[in-house]
């Protein structure tokens, strides 16, 4: 996964430390309702398609960059799904992150989907029966997309 030029500036100055940083969750449904995913390069593991926000850049747009990008499909976005941060993670290279998620909801446009850069090997649509497992935050976003209830979800925080 190519490391964006503004995260390498600041982990210059940082190091590995903690780095606070928003992305975004594509839920992309067709006209079917399939969700659209991609088999990650990293880990081999299927996905919604994700990506980090540049600075000042709106959801609603990373969204449709990140789809783009990576699949080559267009999309639309409807609404948000979901605002949660994940618990610490921590890349392969040992810097720590804490993301905060936004999910959306993303309706397919137009475009053949297909593998489009480095960061999947496979792109497919799925039926929502046939889902391969995912994780916990993005079959939240995958469920409240699928689902009639158009509130968005919030993680409970300590002051509950």
């Amino acid at each position: 996964m190519p490391i964006p030029e503004f995260v390498v500036a600041l982990r210059s100055k940082i190091g590995h430390d903690p780095l606070p940083l928003p992305g975004v969750v594509a839920v992309v449904l067709d006209d079917r309702g399939r969700v659209l995913m991609v088999r990650r390069s990293d880990t081999a593991e299927w996905a919604l398609t994700t990506g980090c926000l540049e600075p000042g850049e709106q959801p609603a747009t990373g969204a449709i960059r990140e789809v783009r990008e990576e699949t080559g499909v267009d999309v639309t976005v409807e609404r948000v799904l979901a605002v949660e941060a994940l618990d610490l993670a921590v890349a392969p290279n040992g810097d720590q992150i804490h993301w905060l998620c936004i999910g959306l909801l993303c309706r397919y446009a137009s475009g053949d989907a297909r593998v489009n850069d480095d960061e999947s090997v496979e792109v497919s649509w799925f039926e929502a029966a046939d889902l391969p497992p995912l994780p916990a935050h993005q079959a939240r976003s995958v469920a409240l997309a699928l689902g009639q209830d158009e509130r968005a979800y919030f993680a409970a925080g300590p002051w509950r």
